[in-house]
């Protein structure tokens, strides 16, 4: 029976990881690499466990290493500081676009309509955003369930800027959520011939007018500068639009803002 016990439990340890991982992964919406990461780290953290629980590696081994780097970076933390600030200012210069032809569209942009203010990652065309109004109001996209995330499309359905840009979300998060939802999922086709009080006051509450663009909100969405040159502007749009074409996993409402984006940039050279 002991025996038994010895075999199963580790497996039984393993499953429970492994779900506890893939749990994490859509909790905190982690893309390919950085679940891969993820279970590298895990598989690392469990085999040292293991060895020091089995006695075949002193503790010593372990918490030694740690106190190092932990002198270490007391004792020069004004050092780390300064090479952090470079870092991160050279990081910021290399996702910057104007006109001395520094790479572009490898930051971030964002589009904003009535309810929703997305950020759109240039490199991994992840998505995320905070929700401007409702019940709701001011939760991270990426901290909501599947259930939550739903409701606040049907208290959003009236918007079509909204919803669609949601389902695009939804899309990339969960999926097979059209299937469980069809009857939020087909409120898309209806959203936005409402013309009453609600209408109104959802493009009131969001500061623009989603229908059309201005410069600003066309630097936003490309991730650009202004002064952005004509070759900087098409090759933001190029590297959006393979990643949000779509064909590839996009929507046609990210892919429409995409491209008036440029043409609106491009008309106003």
């Amino acid at each position: 029976m002991i025996v038994l016990i010895r075999l199963l439990l580790p497996a039984l340890l393993l499953v429970l990881g492994w779900f506890g991982l893939k749990r994490l992964k859509q909790h905190y919406n982690l893309n390919g690499q950085q679940f891969t990461w993820l279970l590298m780290l895990s598989g690392v953290a469990a085999v040292v466990l293991i060895l020091i629980v089995l006695g075949r590696l002193p503790i010593q081994a372990i918490m030694a290493p740690i106190a190092f780097l932990a002198t270490f970076a007391m004792r020069h933390a004004h050092w780390l500081i300064q090479l952090l600030s470079v870092w991160r200012s050279r990081r910021g210069g290399a996702t910057r676009v104007g006109g001395s032809g520094e790479s572009a569209g490898e930051g971030e942009s964002g589009i904003k309509t009535a309810w929703l203010s997305m950020t759109l990652d240039h490199r991994t065309a992840d998505m995320d955003g905070t929700v401007r109004q409702g019940q709701f109001e001011s939760r991270q996209l990426s901290s909501m369930d599947l259930p939550e995330l739903v409701a606040l499309a049907t208290e959003c359905r009236d918007d079509s800027d909204s919803l669609q840009l949601l389902e695009a979300y939804l899309d990339r998060r969960f999926p097979q959520w059209r299937e469980q939802y069809e009857d939020v999922a087909g409120a898309n086709g209806n959203a936005g011939h409402s013309s009453g009080a609600n209408g109104r006051e959802n493009h009131r509450r969001s500061g623009l007018d989603n229908a059309g663009m201005t410069e600003a909100l066309a630097l936003e969405i490309l991730g650009l500068q202004r002064g952005a040159e004509r070759k900087a502007i098409t090759e933001a749009h190029r590297r959006l639009m393979q990643k949000l074409h779509p064909d590839r996993g996009g929507s046609d409402y990210l892919a429409k803002r995409i491209n008036e984006a440029r043409d609106y940039l491009l008309d106003h050279l």
